[in-house]
């Protein structure tokens, strides 16, 4: 506005805390999300196996129910026993759901403000790049622990009020299993997928980019075992060492013979060198301005 009119005033509104400031930037990228029919509905699919398993639980302990629909007690229980394995499978199903939900939402949190050379506006802000990422990253972080932990827990919990005599007391690695895991998964995937969209700007390459990291490198994994007859190969693949961290958090066998050859250590390695890997690629991409030689 032009200065001699003399009519600017400064804002008078009410402040918020400097701590949530960057809360902006999820809240208006949710509505962006929740706009799309087709993710609603592919989220609302996300809930039918958590559904499921509430309502296999509950037939556990409903004799009337069991009665009514002609099924026997004992026969359920030996074919789908509420056990470790039982919240392992279902956790590790959800965790997939996760990878195609990133795959849907990620590549379009912050390539789109580097395209159009926005993220000189964000950080003109009061906000530091650090909470930038943070608010990106709470879009897949809450998205993702609503059809994982947050449901799983509630089964587990629905479990132990059901079962009585203890029941919680004695699984507590069960439930610690599906906290823990949940958000390693979480986090290796957000990370990744925030990496991969800084540097890809093209929503179709990066998605292309996403399938080659956690399908085309497993694969390379495999192969290269093979031909040295090692298992260090399986540290280029996150979602083998995830599988193997999946197992031993439950305190199950992995079930697949050449997860046995890799340690548990190795596992957790390739998931954190995963995320520190994804971390200066972020911090090498998410700058003010852009120096160009």
């Amino acid at each position: 506005m032009a200065v001699y009119e003399r009519n600017y005033g400064r804002y008078r509104g009410e402040l918020t805390p400097e701590w949530s400031r960057f809360l902006i930037l999820p809240r208006y990228a949710w509505k962006d999300v929740l706009d799309s029919r087709i993710f609603v509905g592919f989220l609302f699919l996300c809930f039918l196996l958590p559904f499921a398993g509430l309502l296999m639980i509950y037939l556990h302990h409903n004799l009337a129910a069991l009665k009514f629909l002609n099924l026997p007690l004992e026969q359920l229980q030996q074919a789908l026993p509420i056990n470790a394995s039982f919240f392992r499978r279902g956790i590790e199903f959800q965790s997939w759901l996760c990878f195609l939900l990133a795959l849907s939402v990620g590549p379009a949190l912050i390539a789109p403000d580097l395209r159009n050379n926005g993220l000189p506006l964000y950080l003109s802000r009061p906000f530091s790049r650090t909470e930038y990422v943070l608010g990106k990253m709470m879009v897949l972080v809450s998205l993702m622990s609503l059809i994982t932990w947050i449901p799983g827990l509630l089964l587990f919990f629905f479990q132990g009020y059901l079962e009585g005599g203890g029941w919680l007391a004695d699984n507590l690695r069960i439930g610690s299993a599906i906290f823990v895991g949940s958000w390693s998964w979480i986090l290796v995937i957000s990370l990744v997928v925030l990496a991969i969209s800084a540097w890809v700007k093209w929503k179709p390459v990066a998605r292309i980019s996403l399938l080659i990291v956690f399908f085309v490198l497993p694969g390379f994994a495999e192969a290269l075992n093979a031909a040295l007859d090692t298992w260090w190969g399986y540290l280029l693949s996150l979602s083998t060492a995830m599988t193997k961290v999946w197992a031993a958090l439950f305190g199950l066998e992995a079930g697949e013979t050449r997860l046995d050859q890799l340690p548990l250590w190795a596992a957790w390695l390739t998931l954190t060198l995963g995320c520190v890997l994804a971390l200066w690629l972020l911090s090498r991409r998410i700058r003010a301005y852009e120096v160009v030689r």
